[in-house]
C-alpha cells in the first residue's frame, strides 16, 4: 500500500483489508451470540456503512431483516454539527430489536438523531455496531455495543469512508497524511 492522493489531500496506509475483515468477523460473532433465537433488523446508515454492512451480513447466522437510512453530517473533512435526514426509515420497528450499523462513530450526532427516531417509532431495543470508533471524539451517552476497532481522532478514508464523496471504493483504510 502506497500513499494516495484524493482531490487535494494525501493519505497514507492505515488499516489493511485483512485487519478489517478480522474486525468484521469479531463483530458478527458477538452479534450472532447476543441475538441467538431473535430476528433483529439491521439498519445500515448510508453512505459510509455499505462495505462494512455487506461484509457483516455475510457473517451473520441469524434470521434478520435489512433496511437503510441515509443521514449526512459531514462536509469535506469535518462535521457540520447538523444531521440531515436524506432517506428516512421506512421499516416498521415497533417492538423489534434494531442494530444500527455505522462505518465510524466519532461525534455521535447521527446516532443521537437515529435514537430519537427509533424511540418515537417504539423499537424494543437499539444497539450500535460500528467498524471504527473514535473514543476521544465521542461525547454522547448512547453506548457503542459492537466495535470492530478503536482509532485515534484522525480523518480516515476507504472501505466506505469518503473525502467529499471520493475514496469509498478503496478496500483498505488510509489516514490523512499531515
Amino acid at each position: 500500500m502506497d500513499i494516495i492522493t484524493v482531490k487535494d489531500k494525501s493519505f497514507k496506509p492505515y488499516i489493511s483489508e485483512e485487519e478489517l475483515q478480522a474486525s468484521v468477523k469479531k463483530v458478527a460473532s458477538k452479534i450472532n451470540d447476543d441475538y441467538k433465537g431473535s430476528t433483529p433488523i439491521f439498519l445500515g446508515i448510508l453512505n459510509g456503512s455499505f462495505m462494512f454492512f455487506g461484509d457483516l451480513l455475510k457473517s451473520i447466522d441469524l434470521e434478520c431483516t435489512v433496511s437503510f437510512v441515509k443521514l449526512a453530517s459531514y462536509e469535506g473533512t469535518g462535521s457540520t454539527g447538523q444531521v440531515n435526514e436524506l432517506i428516512g426509515l421506512n421499516e416498521d420497528v415497533e417492538g423489534k430489536d434494531v442494530i444500527l450499523v455505522e462505518d465510524i462513530v466519532d461525534t455521535g450526532n447521527t446516532l443521537v438523531k437515529l435514537h430519537e427516531i427509533l424511540s418515537e417509532k417504539k423499537a424494543r431495543s437499539v444497539k450500535i455496531a460500528t467498524l471504527l470508533y473514535k473514543p476521544e471524539a465521542y461525547k454522547k451517552h448512547h453506548p457503542i455495543d459492537y466495535v470492530g476497532m478503536e482509532i485515534p481522532n484522525a480523518f480516515v478514508l476507504g472501505y466506505g469512508l469518503d473525502y467529499d464523496g471520493l475514496g469509498r471504493n478503496i478496500s483498505s483504510i488510509y489516514v490523512l497524511n499531515d
